[in-house]
């Protein structure tokens, strides 16, 4: 028996899915629009008679034809309806399905993305970070302090009296002429202009030379 009618094991049909339901019901909504057509030609035949004939038992006849055509139209019409809603209910849960398709899409893809990150942020070490950055502040301060130590003058006032000049000035000439008095050589620099040995050097600077231009000045 198995092998005349088949097994219901072997034999499964494949499980109806939205679309071919959708395509299934236009292809029946396209074969009513068919039959209304027809029945709308019907119809105008049947009213262009009517519009011509005289009242009589011949044009009642027809016109209980034109009725019962009509009412066929109109079954017709309503089943066209019923199946346009249905097409429209499965389309917009068609539409759903996909949606929760992409929704569960992307789902996925910000679980993948959110372990990426976490794994990759694992390795970032905020302490260090931070240790950095207090390092940079302290080597930024130092080299603040390096540039204003470069830059500060030596003994130089930023604000001069131009009047302690002028007083400094004539005490300066003052001490020329008082050495002039007493007694000092014409020509001679004032003591503030003459050079001075420094401290640190070891060994007094020679003489020699200005001995040599004596004795050429007393020959």
């Amino acid at each position: 028996m198995n092998r005349l009618f088949g097994s219901s094991s072997t034999s499964k049909t494949p499980k109806p899915t939205l679309n071919s339901a959708i395509s299934n019901l236009d292809t029946r909504i396209s074969s009513i629009d068919v039959k209304l057509a027809s029945l709308n030609a019907e119809l105008t035949g049947y009213q262009t008679k009517l519009s011509k004939m005289r009242d009589g038992p011949g044009k009642t006849a027809l016109k209980q034809k034109a009725l019962k055509i009509l009412q066929r139209r109109k079954q017709y019409e309503a089943q066209r309806d019923q199946l346009q809603s249905q097409v429209w209910n499965m389309e917009q849960a068609q539409t759903m399905q996909d949606n929760l398709k992409n929704t569960m899409v992307t789902v996925d893809a910000l679980k993948q993305t959110n372990k990426a990150l976490k794994k990759e942020y694992g390795k970032v070490d905020i302490d260090r970070i931070e240790r950095l950055q207090d390092e940079m502040a302290d080597l930024l301060d130092v080299g603040n302090e390096i540039q204003e130590s470069l830059a500060r003058s030596y003994d130089i006032p930023e604000d001069v009296d131009e009047a302690e000049l002028d007083a400094e000035l004539e005490a300066l000439g003052q001490e020329v002429e008082l050495e002039r008095e007493l007694g000092g050589t014409e020509g001679a620099l004032p003591s503030f202009m003459q050079d001075e040995v420094p401290q640190f050097i070891d060994e007094a600077p020679s003489t020699s030379g200005k001995v040599k231009e004596a004795a050429g000045a007393g020959i």
